[in-house]
């Protein structure tokens, strides 16, 4: 039966999951996308709101990995973290260029206007969309780099990690040895042991026949000097 940490892993993971596939449908759209600037904004604002779900998801992942007994429970929940984070930066490209692809397209169809006898109105509603533009790549700009400073923190997180596990293994080999030591040790004391047990029996048959020749040439003597007749 699966445990309540486990359950909640992987619904953290469902939900990166459907975050990243609705980033991906509303990129779609904005590289689809003819204009006006309202749509865009409005599909930029929704993307920006997924964005901000995703990277507290994934924080979340990240922290359940933390969480974990078993170490490779935790390394391989790190791993899937790392991943979501780089499939996030990559979304992130792909917001910044159907962004620019999309400015291309409402440049194109300013200019159409204007060559059709456009009025100051229209020229107007350009410069607010090339501001409007320009703001939006800032933010996706800005965008962009706290997902780089993230990966930063997290590789040199996974850095300290993997110092841990190499300052583990050599505590395991030191114990492993210190135990192959006394192993050693135990059993040369067994043979001891089993050495002086032979000796002391070897002791205790010599010294009963001694005795035993002891008591033979008492008899001997006794015999010989009350019935030397015999």
């Amino acid at each position: 039966m699966a445990s309540s940490a486990d359950v909640h892993v992987r619904i953290c993971g469902q939900e990166i999951i459907k975050y990243d596939l609705e980033i991906k449908a509303l990129v779609q759209d904005i590289r689809d996308c003819p204009g006006p600037q309202s749509t865009l904004m409005e599909f930029n604002s929704q993307v920006k709101e997924k964005f901000n779900k995703l990277r507290l998801r994934i924080q979340d992942l990240e922290q359940m990995a933390r969480e974990q007994d078993r170490e490779t429970d935790r390394l391989a929940i790190l791993s899937e973290t790392e991943s979501q984070r780089k499939q996030m930066l990559s979304n992130q490209t792909a917001w910044r260029k159907a962004n620019l692809a999309c400015k291309l397209c409402i440049d194109h169809s300013e200019k159409d206007e204007l060559l059709q006898g456009g009025d100051y109105q229209s020229t107007r509603q350009r410069k607010v969309t090339k501001e409007c533009l320009v703001e939006t790549s800032s933010n996706i700009t800005e965008s962009l780099m706290s997902i780089s400073r993230m990966m930063s923190e997290q590789v040199k997180q996974s850095e300290d990690t993997i110092g841990t596990l190499a300052t583990s293994s050599r505590t395991v080999l030191e114990t492993n040895e210190e135990f192959k030591s006394m192993t050693g040790t135990i059993h040369f004391g067994r043979k001891l042991i089993l050495k002086y047990n032979r000796r002391e029996l070897t002791d205790k048959l010599l010294i009963f026949l001694a005795l035993a020749l002891f008591f033979a040439t008492v008899l001997y003597i006794l015999k010989k000097r009350l019935f030397p007749f015999i």
